[in-house]
């Protein structure tokens, strides 16, 4: 057998080498336009397989049954997904898709001389093959996680290296937006006063930014002084030392990353931020046991410094005066998403297969839209239109439960560690359901990649680590 001619040590080896390698592959992710070109979607997905393989020779069966046993819903109902992906590829008859989805075969029938022949229910083959492997990729990222993330120093250091990436993304885009240079050092693209670092649209990086943040939040609450405010005239000291006391890195990266949120002029973007910091501060000061003092000026000083003061001098009224002139009538978007709905109606159960919105919008766009639509600006609509409602609602499901999962390990988990990180998932969980009703932000794979981690994170931070040993440590 393979385990028994390999040396313990040189297992533990591998073991490491696939950890830093996802630590390397998160923080470059983002950092070729998202991610989103052929070119480095491609690395994303073989560096993700070469992860997998590293973890299948590197861990027996046992040990893969035994790490993974707490999260075997996210991951079945994630696989049962993808599984689907697949077969919306497979061939069918024409007569058995015209059983389940009339519309497909109408439109397959209209582009042939003949009734004869095998077809997939995707419309658009090629886009759907490219939509599976990615989130196939995805998967794979999300299951590197739960199995490499087994004690909490290599949690601390994955929390890091999102952290970072977050901050090196937003410290680069706030430079950027401030240069009044006319492109971008690093490929060129045209550079406005509008904050978007190495992405190419600026709510892609304002719903990346979101994640980190949610990350970095986390992790402060997670190593605030536990020790309660008891004494009167001690508070001021007290106060200042919640603030600023070991955590003056991290509370810089999280100004960096609010100041570089507001300079994106994301409407949604800044309004899930603050609105997910919002709930979730609530949610911890409602249900997290041992609560200190600490928690609440931590919560209220992120809100008051880091959004009225930063935001305030770094443009936050140029976002309120975007948000006040922004009405129904003037968001073409809006109509976009209503016409968008007459796909769903078309094809409510099994949709037109992945990555075929740009193909088939035309089938039912409206002569009032003049541009060319990619994506629905509604991540609802889009994945509805492209794998049928059920799905949708399978998916739903899904990131619902993880979130109540992560609320639950903010209310149930001993480690103040733990608790934090179950603060970071929530916020993350949160931003994301408000911010994809406007935008297509899991389009860009640095995004997608980013919150399947945050979903591990979510499971992790509620099932995972059990050593109080090692839970003392933090």
């Amino acid at each position: 057998m393979f385990f028994n001619d390999i040396s313990h040590l040189t297992l533990n080896k591998i073991k490491q080498s696939m950890f830093w390698l996802l630590l390397a592959l998160l923080f470059l992710l983002p950092i070729p336009l998202g991610s989103n070109r052929p070119w480095a979607w491609s690395v994303m997905e073989i560096v993700s397989f070469i992860l997998i393989l590293g973890i299948l020779l590197s861990h027996s069966v046992e040990q893969l049954q035994q790490q993974l046993k707490p999260f075997k819903f996210l991951i079945s109902a994630l696989a049962i997904f993808i599984l689907y992906q697949a077969l919306q590829l497979i061939p069918l008859p024409l007569n058995l898709i015209n059983a389940i989805s009339p519309n497909t075969a109408l439109i397959i029938k209209s582009s042939l001389l003949t009734n004869d022949g095998w077809y997939a229910l995707a419309l658009d083959p090629q886009q759907a093959k490219i939509a599976t492997v990615k989130a196939l990729s995805y998967f794979c990222i999300m299951l590197a996680t739960l199995v490499l993330v087994n004690d909490f120093k290599r949690l601390r250091a994955l929390m890091l290296c999102l952290i970072f990436a977050g901050t090196w993304q937003a410290f680069y885009g706030a430079t950027l937006a401030l240069s009044n240079l006319p492109v971008s050092p690093f490929l060129n693209i045209k550079n406005t006063s509008i904050a978007s670092g190495s992405f190419v649209y600026k709510n892609h990086f304002a719903n990346f930014l979101i994640l980190t943040l949610s990350v970095g939040i986390g992790y402060l609450v997670a190593t605030l002084d536990k020790h309660k405010l008891k004494n009167r005239s001690n508070k001021v000291i007290q106060f200042l030392q919640a603030l600023m006391s070991g955590k003056g890195a991290l509370r810089i990266a999280l100004a960096i990353m609010v100041i570089a949120i507001v300079l994106s002029r994301s409407r949604m973007g800044n309004t899930a931020f603050f609105v997910a910091l919002t709930l979730t501060g609530i949610l911890a000061l409602w249900l997290m046991k041992s609560k200190s003092k600490s928690l609440m000026v931590l919560i209220v000083s992120l809100l008051v410094i880091d959004t009225f003061i930063l935001g305030a001098y770094f443009g936050l009224d140029k976002v309120k005066q975007r948000l006040e002139q922004t009405t129904i009538q003037t968001e073409q978007r809006v109509d976009v998403n209503e016409y968008s709905l007459d796909l769903i109606r078309a094809f409510p159960l099994t949709g037109t297969g992945g990555g075929s919105f740009y193909s088939t919008f035309p089938i039912v766009q409206g002569n009032d839209i003049k541009s060319f639509y990619d994506h629905a600006h509604n991540e609802y609509v889009q994945f509805a239109s492209e794998y049928g409602i059920p799905s949708l609602i399978w998916l739903g499901v899904l990131v619902l439960y993880s979130l109540i999962i992560a609320i639950n390990a903010m209310r149930q988990r001993n480690s103040r560690f733990l608790r934090g990180l179950g603060f970071g998932a929530a916020m993350a969980i949160i931003g994301m359901l408000i911010h994809i009703s406007v935008d297509f932000n899991l389009q860009a794979p640095a995004n997608a990649a980013y919150f399947h981690v945050i979903l591990a994170l979510a499971w992790i931070a509620n099932y995972g680590l059990h050593s109080s040993k090692t839970v003392n440590k933090f």
